[in-house]
């Protein structure tokens, strides 16, 4: 299954990530998915969110996406490492750029050639981001009646 995800994420733009806080209160929204490299998956987040209140407290988090052509489900479960300056950082920003300009120019495409009205063209990003490098601990895919594998990622 891991070695499946890159080509599964390949064409996703958004993953859906939950956290929770000391409390208890879940929180799940879609976050952009930059890359996945080696072992962890690369987010881009704002930084006045709940999910980045959630992760100065608690850095496990769980992702989750459906495969709609073999119906399957997959759950991508670890730990948050939050990037926010550096050169790493100043690197992932240029990627960032480059992956909003592709997709803004794929939804312009989209648009004039299936007729799709998208009500924003433009795929905007704020200077006020920080990256979450998720580094994955678990991925498990949930088939379409329900049946459950799992399969834990050493650490590198």
């Amino acid at each position: 299954m891991f070695r499946d995800l890159n080509r599964l994420l390949k064409n996703r733009e958004f993953i859906s990530v939950a956290t929770c806080d000391l409390e208890g209160r879940p929180n799940a929204v879609p976050k952009f998915l930059l890359k996945i490299e080696g072992k962890s998956i690369y987010l881009v987040d704002y930084t006045r969110g709940r999910t980045w209140d959630n992760l100065k407290i608690n850095p496990r988090v769980s992702l989750s996406f459906m495969d709609t052509d073999s119906l399957m489900g997959y759950q991508v479960n670890g730990a948050a490492e939050v990037i926010s300056a550096g050169a790493l950082y100043n690197k992932i920003q240029r990627e960032i750029l480059n992956k909003q300009i592709d997709l803004s120019a794929k939804r312009v495409i989209e648009g004039v050639t299936r007729e799709k009205r998208h009500q924003n063209f433009e795929v905007a990003i704020t200077d006020k981001i920080v990256i979450l490098k998720i580094n994955i601990n678990e991925v498990v895919e949930i088939g379409p009646c329900g049946e459950i594998r799992r399969e834990g990622v050493c650490a590198l």
